[in-house]
């Protein structure tokens, strides 16, 4: 089974957060998985080392409608990181939104690799890692 080293989930409701972490850690798809409840926290996870080197999760699953900063701005924010805060991350967008303008936008960015609706479940988990990551 194919799995990642670190997949960071950037959601304002803390259920989703628990349901997500707990379904990575049922799957066995990743070695761990964070949760972090806003945006900004995100950007500041991202911009500080531990241990002598940025966090650089393998996926990225990031809501839209989030308060403070929202899901479009963290990517207006995301693409000005330099390269090696980024690494090789992969973003897929994990929503509610039933606004297919949502979508259509994502669909436009380099930097969103997917668009898909929570509740995120172990077999689009596979699905996704399996895609992205030929080499897990």
């Amino acid at each position: 089974m194919k799995k990642v080293n670190t997949i960071l989930f950037i959601d304002d409701d803390e259920a989703t957060n628990y349901i997500h972490q707990n379904m990575v850690k049922k799957s066995k798809l990743a070695i761990t998985s964070i949760a972090l409840s806003s945006a900004i926290v995100a950007l500041d996870f991202l911009q500080t080392k531990i241990d002598g080197e940025y966090p650089r999760p393998d996926l990225i699953f990031l809501d839209i409608n989030m308060p403070a900063m929202n899901g479009w701005e963290f990517l207006e924010a995301y693409k000005k990181l330099d390269a090696e805060m980024k690494g090789k991350i992969i973003v897929v967008m994990l929503t509610t939104s039933l606004n297919p303008n949502d979508e259509k936008r994502a669909r436009t960015l380099n930097e969103i690799t997917d668009f898909k609706n929570k509740l995120l479940d172990a077999k689009t988990l596979e699905k996704i890692i399996h895609e992205h990551f030929p080499d897990a």
